[in-house]
């Protein structure tokens, strides 16, 4: 289970009277020197045996129940929650309502406390939609999770949004009705029968920051959870999915605005390379997790060419030149991303900065896995067209890649992965040949707009029509001139080796 920080603990026990909490239960608290008493309210009580402290902000019974702490624990024994539920109780201010005179002690509560976060109406598609947003929100309020994030090197507020990161830590079901309820029984049997939920009761995420996958249509049809607790118990996954057989393309998106795409092994891999700026990148579900959803997907859309950057261990390499193999006979040519032994891609940025330059260096020298030369791709980019979130796509959207990517056409090979240490500055190019002033300079030939959509370029006009037509799915797109580029888009030259 996903810790609670500490300092949170604290200043809930700090901030939050219990003297209020007391009277807001219906307990008539009488001064007596520095504390106040009453009737407690957790036992059948006829003489005050209830002292609270208003320096201290603790509460005690003297009486029969015998019990007392923080506000944390009047909250547990007032709504009759666990420890977990009586801190969210008091994060979101739902304190308890005025107990009715003469009611008995409070036992454990079958009804929700807090708001519904997913709604018995609409299908299982909207119901793993709800909780994709409700694990969106909850990430933002999680110093742990963010703090996870970071250490990976994903600190992009963008990417949070454009891919609606969320992290499960277990206060999903404190807002659904209890099983022995038929509305509880119901919809959490729904969220069984989706993966969310298992058998016991428990998020099947719990403790996870989670990923989902969205197809085209904007429907989630695939999550991916990373546990991030500390201590787990050995033998406990790290890396979790939905039940059943892996489904959907993450970032497919990119395969429509590209015919050259990053693949990686994991989702983490693949989110470090969109931060740095190579945006045409998508990843498998683990080493043996390129499923019939890709190979549709990629033939679909037309992919030419295949950087592979799986794990440099024994199994990513053996995984690779399966895959490799695969591909090549599909007619899509692949290219071999070479890490230093041992590293993945997420590692490598991490320790060899700044990632936009290493993972470029990286990739311009991926080595050819197939037989011969290459055949070069040959793009032209027209116009930039902005998409504002994973749900909206676009055929006209350009590659995504950082500049230093594309500085060096012909890099020089290299026979070992390059070391973990700083990058060196790019050697600097040779003098342009100087042109004679006796004779005029030939004139630079009017490069030829490419109207081919599978090189991910598309000439659009400013034109209502030509919006129209860029429309996909009630995408709202940005037309831009072809001089001026988004900032969320950053423009790149298909690097093609020698």
């Amino acid at each position: 289970m996903a810790r609670i920080p500490e300092e949170e603990i604290d200043r809930l026990k700090r901030e939050v009277s219990v003297e209020r909490l007391a009277e807001a239960h219906g307990v008539r608290l009488k001064r007596h020197g520095a504390d106040l008493i009453g009737l407690c309210p957790f036992h059948e009580d006829h003489s005050p045996s209830l002292v609270i402290s208003p320096q201290k902000n603790l509460w005690n019974c003297l009486g029969a129940c015998g019990k007392g702490g923080s506000v944390i624990d009047w909250v547990m024994c007032a709504e009759g929650v666990s420890f977990r539920h009586a801190v969210e109780l008091l994060r979101r201010e739902h304190f308890p309502l005025a107990a009715r005179p003469g009611a008995k002690p409070p036992q454990r509560s079958s009804t929700p406390k807090l708001p519904a976060p997913v709604s018995q109406d609409g299908d299982d598609r909207a119901l793993l939609l709800q909780v994709t947003h409700y694990y969106h929100a909850t990430l933002k309020n999680s110093p742990d999770a963010l703090k996870y994030l970071q250490g990976r090197g994903l600190t992009s507020t963008e990417m949070v949004e454009q891919f609606e990161l969320g992290f499960a830590d277990r206060t999903l079901g404190y807002g659904l009705p209890e099983k022995n309820r038929v509305a509880g029984a119901e919809l959490r049997g729904r969220l069984q029968r989706l993966g969310i939920l298992r058998e016991t009761g428990h998020e099947h995420f719990n403790g996870s920051v989670v990923i989902p996958v969205f197809n085209l249509e904007g429907e989630v049809v695939e999550m991916y959870g990373r546990k991030i607790t500390p201590g787990l118990r050995p033998g406990t996954p790290l890396h979790l999915y939905l039940p059943g057989a892996r489904r959907g393309v993450w970032n497919e998106q990119a395969l429509i605005a590209s015919k050259e795409i990053i693949l990686c092994e994991a989702l983490i891999d693949a989110l470090t390379f969109w931060c740095a700026g190579y945006r045409h990148v998508t990843a498998s579900y683990g080493v043996n997790g390129f499923t019939d959803d890709h190979r549709a997907a990629f033939q679909k859309h037309g992919t030419k060419r295949i950087s592979i950057a799986y794990d440099r261990d024994d199994a990513g390499e053996q995984a690779a030149e399966k895959l490799a193999e695969e591909l090549m006979a599909m007619g899509v040519e692949c290219f071999r991303v070479q890490f230093p032994k041992g590293m993945d891609a997420n590692e490598y940025a991490l320790k060899v900065g700044p990632a936009p330059k290493s993972l470029g260096v990286a990739i311009r020298s991926a080595q050819w896995m197939g037989k011969g030369k290459p055949k070069p791709l040959i793009t032209t980019s027209v116009t930039a067209v902005t998409l504002h979130s994973v749900h909206e796509v676009n055929d006209a959207a350009p590659p995504l890649a950082a500049v230093e990517a594309a500085k060096d056409e012909t890099p020089a090979p290299i026979a070992e992965p390059l070391p973990a240490q700083a990058m060196p500055d790019p050697p600097t190019p040779p003098p342009a040949p100087t042109i004679s002033k006796n004779r005029p300079s030939p004139p630079r030939p009017t490069p030829k707009r490419s109207n081919n959509i599978s090189h991910a370029v598309m000439e659009v006009s400013g034109s209502a029509a030509a919006a129209a037509k860029a429309r996909v799915a009630g995408f709202r797109p940005t037309i831009l001139s072809s001089t001026r580029w988004s900032s969320a888009l950053v423009p790149c030259r298909r690097i093609d080796p020698a």
